[in-house]
């Protein structure tokens, strides 16, 4: 009846054996570190720079106690604060001789002392959030009115380009604020005019009024579709902030919304402020020009000569010299995807681009007008600029697809399209609040918070052995099994741990307590009936599993609703509650009936169990009669008859 057969006692040891093993790293605590990566979206950090990092602390006299290349940075970790901070002394004046220009960022950083073996099994500590790791928050403000000034500047170009390809003839276009204003001569040129606004810019609204001789329409966005340009802002300044940390190899960003135009990043491990701030500034923007292909230009590449006028001169990827136009043919904007790729004909590495309706038909133009040309893609950052790639023009190219081939390896391809797909910043931003948390107050808020969980749990398991005996004791197992299954869990989803985050394992520790309290009082019930033993234990649990399954999947419904609509620390709460709640309906019920089974399971003549005090009521004592029946003699006859039958 209570007996376990052997390939349930084996998952559950080996699903002890999974906890311990990915609970093990948290316990090895975190290590000072330094991390190199790049200060540029077109510089790459490699295995050979590992090699570099090696060479040049070996040359400084410092030894670190690991070095390791993650594929974006080179990370070199020490044993103490001072030997981090020698390390990047010497790191920065041998990687970064040009403070000015930069091309590495060496940063301070915390990485975790598990052992190499553990690595190697993927078993990782859990992400620890801001609050217990340390490190840097911003809150940066959006400027919308530059979004909105930059759509209606849109707008123009676009009314421009429409009212060319509908022949229809105006006085001028012009934008005052985020407004655009059309000059007309007549109303029937009016009346073309609006329809044309009508069929092709549905969010615009016009409104016509007398200007001189003639009529001044003028079109401004409407609200919705201000409220849609301001969420794709700030939807488009996430995204690109999101790629850019992520290239860098910054150690689980947080990237929130807050509030219409605020963006809150989190950077967890970076002590850091002035690295932080170069590291958010790294917002590319990318232009597409046409190469000069004139003599005077090809002089100027060689060095023989002035940049012409109405160009510029810029370096590629192999520090060779580029002259472009000045004028900007297309922008990052109206790039939408770029994806590397191979030519179906000659199986050559390539990098396949989508673009916008506007970007479209740009772009059709222009190749038609310049085939056999180049043209170049350029890459500005922090101001300056350096060409990604200059292709020549084959043929017109219509539909908004463009292919990009020549000369290029797999990897170059790869990178090509990573720089391309990481975009620019729709609206500028700035920073409005700063503030670093350093490590040990990380430090005294991870003590802190082990405390209150550990206490929390030595006081439970205290009043469990004392008030249910042995049973108790299954119950304190089966909880301690809990807090493992959960930190296994959260370390193998790689999930954050903040403050909220102990909260919600403290309050998971009740909610599992509650279940064993709930199948001890069952059997208690079962045993004061006259149950055996026996039939008692396996009554109590099969009989308080439909109660335990009713109050944690109500209690499962709150932590997916904090889960689905809360953010921040309601999140992280949420993520811990919502899997501790999963993990205690396994230990208390699943786990702590193997425990039972395997210590009563195997006893054919069970007389006793140890479970505390039960109390039975006494078969030769009357009941004791009610305050009313002691209060009315009337009828004390009728009771007794009724006590003696």
């Amino acid at each position: 009846m209570n007996r376990y057969p052997v390939w349930k006692y084996a998952i559950l040891v080996i699903a002890l054996l999974v906890g311990a093993l990915y609970t093990l790293p948290n316990f090895f605590g975190e290590a000072p570190a330094v991390q190199v990566s790049s200060a540029k979206a077109t510089i790459k950090v490699d295995a050979a720079m590992q090699a570099r990092v090696a060479e040049v602390l070996k040359a400084a006299g410092v030894t670190p106690d690991a070095l390791s290349f993650d594929g974006n940075s080179v990370r070199a970790r020490f044993d103490t604060p001072d030997t981090q901070l020698k390390a990047k002394d010497a790191l920065q004046k041998a990687l970064v001789p040009d403070a000015s220009d930069p091309s590495y960022i060496v940063a301070l950083n915390l990485l975790s002392r598990s052992p190499a073996w553990l690595t190697a099994l993927r078993a990782q500590p859990m992400y620890l959030g801001l609050d217990l790791r340390g490190g840097v928050h911003f809150m940066l403000q959006v400027d919308m009115q530059a979004a909105l000034t930059k759509k209606a500047e849109s707008f123009a170009g676009d009314l421009r380009t429409s009212l060319r390809d509908k022949n229809i003839r105006h006085g001028g276009i012009s934008r005052d604020g985020q407004a655009v204003e059309i000059k007309l001569r007549d109303e029937a040129t009016l009346t073309s005019t609006r329809n044309l606004i009508s069929d092709q810019f549905p969010d615009l609204a016009v409104a016509s009024a007398p200007d001189g001789d003639g009529i001044k329409l003028r079109a401004t966005i409407k609200p919705e579709a201000l409220r849609k340009v301001q969420e794709q802002a700030l939807k488009q300044n996430m995204t690109t902030l999101h790629n850019r940390i992520n290239e860098l190899g910054v150690a689980e960003p947080v990237i929130q919304q807050q509030g219409l135009d605020r963006i809150v990043v989190q950077l967890p491990g970076v002590q850091d402020t002035a690295k932080a701030k170069d590291i958010l500034g790294r917002t590319a923007t990318l232009e597409v020009r046409m190469v000069d292909e004139s003599a005077e230009a090809r002089a100027a590449e060689l060095g023989s000569g002035p940049v012409p006028f109405g160009d510029e001169k810029y370096l590629d990827r192999n520090s060779q010299a580029i002259i472009v136009k000045k004028q900007v043919v297309l922008t990052g904007e109206n790039l939408t995807d770029a994806q590397p790729g191979f030519d179906s004909q000659t199986q050559e590495p390539t990098v396949n681009l989508t673009l916008d309706a506007k970007g479209s038909r740009i772009f059709k133009d222009i190749t038609r007008d310049n085939v056999g040309k180049r043209m170049a893609i350029v890459l500005f950052e922090k101001g300056k600029g350096e060409v990604v790639t200059a292709p020549v023009i084959r043929s017109e190219i219509a539909g908004g697809r463009v292919q990009i081939s020549g000369r290029m390896t797999t990897v170059e391809a790869n990178d090509t399209a990573l720089l391309l797909r990481a975009g620019s910043l729709a609206a500028p931003m700035e920073i409005i609040e700063e503030y670093t948390i350093g490590p040990s107050l990380g430090a005294d808020n991870i003590d802190r918070g082990i405390h209150s969980v550990v206490w929390g749990m030595v006081a439970i398991a205290a009043f469990m052995c004392v008030y249910y005996h042995l049973f108790g004791v299954f119950s304190t197992v089966a909880l301690a099994v809990n807090v493992l299954m959960l930190l296994a869990i959260l370390s193998m989803l790689q999930a954050t741990l903040t403050l909220p985050g102990i909260a919600a394992m403290a309050l998971a520790l009740g909610v599992a307590i509650d279940s064993n309290v709930l199948i001890n009082e069952r059997i208690r019930e079962e045993l004061r009936a006259g149950v055996s033993p026996q039939a008692a234990i396996h009554a109590g649990y099969e009989r308080a599993w439909a109660t335990i399954l009713d109050s944690n999947v109500t209690t499962l419904i709150a932590g997916l609703a904090l889960l689905a609509f809360g953010s921040g620390p309601v999140r992280g709460f949420a993520v811990v509650h919502c899997i501790g709640i999963l993990t205690s309906m396994f230990s208390a019920v699943f786990f702590s009936r193997g425990l039972v089974n395997l210590w009563y399971g195997r006893q054919k003549k069970l007389k006793s169990v140890s479970i505390g005090q039960v109390w039975k009521p006494d078969a030769d004592t009357p009941p004791r009669p009610s305050k009313k029946e002691e209060e009315a003699p009337w009828n004390s006859s009728a009771s007794e008859k009724t006590s003696r039958s």
